[in-house]
């Protein structure tokens, strides 16, 4: 019995399609505080050629999976003894075919992370703390000043 429902995986997408999945550390802001969130996330085939690279990331642990098996796996299982549960991101099915299609046009980022692998040892930072609800607070400030003559016509 599969847990995939047919109309998540579109035609042009096969089930056994590579993709590459983290788990990162997020953060909400609420009432003042700011609290951590470990979220589970598709990874496109261009970030994760910088994840490999050495760039700092919020990301601890990355796999190479199956689609199928991506949107069968149970965040929950993956959730450390210490910390917050591991939960998966907003949007989590489109970003995942979105994801798979990356590695359908860039086959040779495949290799990279060959399915079933797990990796690590990457640069794992918070110092840019990735915010899910950040909110803009636009003031008169932010205003641009412009010329007198900006919306007449000479």
């Amino acid at each position: 019995m599969s847990l995939v429902t047919p109309q998540v995986i579109p035609t042009d997408l096969a089930p056994d399609s590579y993709v590459v999945m983290g788990v990162a550390t997020c953060y909400l802001r609420q009432e003042g505080e700011t609290l951590a969130l470990e979220v589970m996330e598709p990874i496109p085939s261009a970030y994760l050629e910088t994840l490999l690279q050495g760039t700092p990331t919020a990301y601890r642990h990355i796999w190479g999976t199956h689609l199928e098996a991506a949107l069968a796996c149970d965040p929950t299982t993956l959730t450390p003894t210490e910390g917050p549960a591991v939960q998966r991101c907003a949007d989590f099915e489109q970003r995942l075919v979105a994801a798979a299609r990356t590695y359908q046009s860039r086959p040779q980022a495949t290799t990279d992370l060959p399915i079933g692998t797990h990796r690590q040892d990457l640069n794992y930072s918070t110092a840019h703390k990735r915010i899910l609800n950040p909110k803009n607070k636009v003031s008169k400030a932010d205003n641009v000043k412009q010329h007198k003559y900006t919306h007449e016509v000479l």
